[in-house]
């Protein structure tokens, strides 16, 4: 049940953005995202 609402989540995801590009503006975006809270200001 889990492995679906992932999957189904995923989708929804990527749904968002139907290029290559978007799917890697998203990853870009969650990259610097997960940066910010890094301590030491990287």
């Amino acid at each position: 049940m889990r492995a679906v609402a992932t999957i189904m989540l995923a989708c929804a995801f990527l749904a968002g953005c139907n290029t290559v590009a978007g799917v890697g503006e998203d990853i870009t975006g969650s990259a610097r995202w997960a940066q910010q809270g890094l301590p030491g200001g990287y």
